[in-house]
């Protein structure tokens, strides 16, 4: 299991500056489901692939690297950095790969309501997005990936959802890899 920050450290507000300018309407679900795109939106797909410019951002904007110990549960083994982007609403981190991929993750989110809030960010930012491949985890039955590639202007990307498999609440993962 992974051992998550006990603390929040940033403000929702933070989080959702570059969503709420974007939506059109009220998301579903939770704070914690549009907190974790809210993220997601700033920080990986802005980033991606820079993952200098990423951590440049993570510090002016105040979230703080995890303990080295907290770093290894979200990077097995793989060098980069990991920050804690929590809310009062919930468990967040942001997770920067050396080799540019980024991961927002959140504790406990609707997998479903992520989707969807995700899916409408990206058209109301006007992110040409392609859903490409879906389906459980061979390994994790309890996982459940979609898999999309993404481009905006000349920027290209690909894109890993990965949530907890019908539950209300669970973990999830978005991935960005150049």
């Amino acid at each position: 299991m992974t051992r998550w920050p006990t603390r929040p450290l940033c403000t929702g507000a933070f989080l959702l500056a570059a969503f709420a300018g974007a939506r059109a309407a009220d998301p579903p679900g939770s704070p914690a489901d549009a907190q974790v795109v809210g993220l997601f939106m700033q920080s990986c797909m802005r980033f991606v692939g820079d993952a200098s410019g990423l951590r440049q951002w993570a510090a002016r904007g105040g979230l703080q690297p995890l303990p080295e110990e907290g770093q290894q549960e979200f990077l097995y083994g793989l060098p980069g950095e990991v920050f804690d982007a929590s809310t009062k609403d919930g468990k967040l981190v942001l997770i920067s790969e050396n080799g540019g991929s980024c991961s927002a993750m959140a504790e406990a989110a609707d997998g479903h309501d992520v989707v969807t809030v995700l899916e409408r960010v990206m058209r109301l930012s006007h992110i040409d997005f392609t859903m490409t491949h879906e389906d459980d985890d061979s390994a994790e039955r309890a996982l459940h990936h979609r898999e999309y590639t993404a481009a905006e202007g000349t920027r290209q990307w690909q894109m890993l959802v990965s949530t907890v498999r019908g539950a209300a609440a669970g973990e999830v993962m978005l991935t960005t890899n150049p």
